[in-house]
């Protein structure tokens, strides 16, 4: 079969299209579609175009030539190809490099009801996969007016590539902004900000030994929307939380444009990672769209069908639990099956191995924004066939006050992003006083949210991400500074449990340099001793800093870009960060119960400066978790994780092994560098702010 054969085959397309009687309009013959294919598909003769909207009264497909904002051919549905609420046409005789398309589409005007459509605006397809007019950053002209589409010829070789498949409970997550990652001149990469760019950091990644890329937005966004400018510094988007196209990727992502194959550079980044044991994840945004509310843009869903895609109060205007202008209207059933096709379509695809989904509680609120019991959207994502082998990571939490860490609806399929334990943690290892027993269950998997048995690896452990403090900065400063954003420093978190070690900001000062190092390791050393999921921002494995801001989504700047010459400065962190992840994948009594405990231990058990005291009465900023397993092959295996953020050395006394083992320290924060050793007795001595591990050998 040739390549189009093996296209109408995939599609169930007949042959024989061209025999069947034709109408002609606007110059072009055409005939009914195949109404159960979205958006447009290239077909052999011509191109199939299907949309949907529940009110229109009619629908038009407008034509432009490339980079011409008036269609150079209007061809209007006939009434008699529409089916239900589906209009479907093939137009033949298109090439599909010779066009770019957009809709208009008629119907009533109510507000109160939500309905708001108007003939005279050009609409995105929403099912587009590829949006015209977005593929150079940064363009000062007017965007987002007129969008358009392009049909996407899907021809990428993934020749006899296998996805990883890596447990859950394997998993090191490094969440990156592709731009950001490589932008900066320092980064030394042929295509800098774009996916070719992250591409030649590929063996960076390696060697560090993360196994999953976590790629904040890359679905088509618009980084002019809100464009300003602050004290002669330009302000975008940057993070890119405001979806246009669901389905498109961004193109200016792409080293080069790539017209009706838009697409192939990001495949070709995510078989290679693939190859390489490297999944990738996607950060999605389906809590909200880049429309806003009632004074937003008016570009593709408000116009096919605003009152469905939308929450709206009964008065006509639009709930926001985003944050963001509006909520996605996501357990309504045209809302859900766009999605269901959504996730479908980018695992078909592009061959995407998770997703993160951004304020995932708004994906289980009713019509009426009320949280459901069993949202009918999570639960399809959660037994679809096609996701089946997908990680699925909920951020539990909405801007509108639902907070369902723990209790996020998951069919013990979702994971979660556990900001519990983001709060815990830092509150302990700054010092924060009765945090003890809170770190001890964060550490053993947070077990008192999770069921133990059910939901062991739902926790996704973090304590950094792009959203916040970056882990240099988190020990460097006592407030945020955002002032460069414009909003006087009045936006950004104010509860970052974040401490300075002694002085704000830089400086020159050796031993508050050294203490925040070992801050760092501490905390790195705890996030991967922990059980759960972990997952840190991409930069913080050599001290890269964002100068205080904790809210840095409009700088597409220094702030954001990643300096790779603090590579070479902080040599010591990255090495400390490759130790302790080879470190948790030799020990998977960190990752996962094995074989419930060993000689007689628990699996697991919390330890206080004397052994087997669980109410850390004597010393609150003391805590140790110890694992014990066995697994056939290997023996007992005993791993003792003990963490003192006090400032002063503590003498400790540790549980007692079999005759047969002896302790040996495998992890010392207080040291720049990690050498094993052997210990002659039971105690030991931890210094003041820092973080031992001891394996039983």
């Amino acid at each position: 079969m040739n390549e189009n054969s093996t296209k109408i085959a995939e599609l169930n397309l007949p042959r024989t299209i061209h025999l069947v009687p034709m109408d002609h309009i606007s110059g072009f013959d055409i005939r009914p579609g195949f109404y159960e294919t979205n958006g447009a598909t290239a077909i052999p003769g011509g191109v199939n175009f299907t949309v949907y909207s529940h009110n229109a009264t009619s629908i038009e497909l407008l034509l432009f030539r490339r980079e011409e904002t008036e269609p150079f051919a209007v061809i209007p549905f006939p009434h008699h190809y529409r089916i239900g609420n589906v209009y479907s046409m093939i137009v033949f005789k298109l090439n599909i490099e010779e066009f770019e398309y957009a809709y208009r589409v008629d119907g009533p005007y109510e507000p109160k009801k939500g309905l708001i459509y108007n003939k005279n605006k050009y609409l995105l397809d929403p099912y587009a996969k590829a949006v015209t007019g977005q593929s150079c950053w940064g363009a000062t002209s007017p965007r987002g007016q007129h969008y358009k589409a392009r049909v996407v010829k899907d021809d990428f070789d993934w020749e006899d590539m296998r996805a990883p498949l890596l447990p859950i409970e394997d998993l090191i997550i490094y969440e990156l902004h592709v731009r950001g990652f490589t932008m900066h001149e320092s980064s030394l990469v042929a295509k800098p900000g774009t996916f070719a760019g992250l591409m030649e950091k590929l063996p960076y990644l390696i060697d560090l030994g993360v196994n999953v890329v976590e790629l904040m937005p890359i679905f088509e966004f618009d980084e002019m929307q809100d464009y300003r400018e602050v004290n002669g510094e330009k302000l975008y988007n940057y993070w890119g939380y405001n979806t246009v196209s669901f389905f498109s990727p961004n193109t200016s992502y792409t080293a080069n444009t790539e017209y009706n194959r838009e697409g192939n550079e990001l495949k070709k980044l995510i078989q290679t990672f693939n190859q390489h044991g490297i999944e990738v994840f996607l950060d999605v945004v389906f809590n909200h769209t880049a429309e806003g509310n009632e004074k937003g843009p008016f570009f593709s869903f408000k116009g096919f069908d605003n009152n469905i895609y939308y929450m709206l109060t009964l008065d006509g205007y639009y709930y926001n639990f985003s944050g963001c202008g509006n909520s996605l209207n996501c357990n309504h059933p045209i809302v859900r099956q766009m999605i269901l096709n959504c996730l479908r379509y980018w695992v078909t695809t592009y061959r995407v191995n998770g997703f993160r989904f951004d304020l995932a509680s708004i994906l289980g609120r009713n019509e009426d924004g009320s949280p459901m019991l069993e949202p009918p959207l999570l639960q399809s994502l959660a037994f679809d066939p096609i996701l089946g082998d997908v990680k699925l990571i909920a951020e539990a939490w909405d801007a509108g006050g639902l907070y369902q860490v723990g209790t996020f609806p998951s069919w013990n399929r979702w994971a979660e992003w556990n900001g519990r334990y983001r709060d815990d943690i830092r509150r302990y290892l700054k010092g924060d006083a009765g945090l003890a027993q809170a770190a001890a269950l964060r550490i053993s998997g947070s077990r008192d949210i999770y069921e133990a048995d059910s939901r062991q690896n739902a926790s996704v452990n973090f304590i950094t991400c792009h959203d916040g403090f970056t882990l240099y900065d988190l020990f460097s400063y006592n407030e945020k500074h955002n002032e460069s954003n414009g909003w006087n420093n009045t936006d950004g978190a104010n509860d970052n449990n974040s401490w300075n070690c002694g002085m704000e900001g830089d400086t020159d000062n050796p031993e508050i340099l050294s203490l925040r190092k070992r801050m760092i390791r501490n905390a790195f050393a705890v996030l991967m001793a922990s059980r759960g999921i972990p997952m840190f921002l991409a930069g913080d494995e050599f001290c890269n800093t964002q100068f205080g801001n904790n809210n840095a989504y409009c700088h597409d700047n220094i702030i954001t870009w990643l300096d790779w010459n603090r590579l070479k400065e902080n040599r010591d962190i990255f090495s400390f960060f490759q130790y302790m992840i080879r470190f948790r994948k030799e020990h998977r009594l960190l990752r996962t119960n094995v074989s419930g405990g060993a000689c007689g231990l628990p699996d697991v058990s919390f330890h206080g400066t004397s052994p087997w005291c669980s109410q850390f009465a004597e010393y609150d900023r003391y805590v140790a978790v110890m694992f014990a397993g066995q697994e056939p092959g290997t023996g007992p295996q005993v791993i003792y994780v003990a963490s003192n953020a006090y400032w002063e050395d503590l003498d400790i006394v540790l549980p007692e092994l079999p005759a047969s083992m002896c302790w040996e320290v495998a992890v010392d924060t207080w040291n720049d560098e990690q050498n094993t050793y052997s210990l002659a007795g039971g105690c030991i001595t931890i210094h003041s702010r820092s973080v031992m591990i001891l394996v039983g050998k």
